[in-house]
């Protein structure tokens, strides 16, 4: 496996965080990196993260690193979009080393928080999503 920073996701996911409002996100303790080498068939990317007892046995706070897969560079723009998301999902609000699991992180959650960023992104302005859609850590 090989591993480089990936400047321009980087860019991109830090659009996405500030454009949706994920404040709960410290866009310098979570980096992008792109990956070749890997022998898996369907993932493409994956979110990591020191575990919480090793954090706190090195006086660390939490860092995440999203890896995105060479399968991630064939996809189109909006669909690469989600998937950073999708990836974003992943980290709680608590910003504590854990993870938001697959009950939450889900298409249909993805695809709401989706269509949230690009109305955010056509309109220049926050975009609002009604209150019955909104995740219960977003309130």
């Amino acid at each position: 496996m090989k591993y480089e920073f990936a400047e321009d996701i980087q860019q991109r996911m830090s659009e996405i965080v500030q454009t949706l409002g994920m404040h709960h996100i410290d866009l310098q303790r979570v980096k992008c990196y792109r990956s070749s080498g890997s022998s898996t068939k369907r993932t493409i990317a994956r979110c990591h993260t020191v575990g919480k007892l090793m954090q706190k046995a090195m006086g660390m706070p939490a860092y995440y690193a999203i890896e995105f897969l060479e399968r991630f560079e064939r996809m189109q723009k909006d669909e690469q979009d989600k998937v950073i998301i999708h990836e974003l999902m992943h980290i709680p609000k608590t910003f504590g080393g854990g993870f938001r699991q697959h009950d939450f992180v889900c298409d249909q959650n993805v695809e709401i928080m989706h269509e949230k960023f690009l109305g955010m992104k056509r309109s220049g302005t926050e975009h609002k999503v009604p209150e019955k859609k909104l995740f219960p850590f977003w309130k």
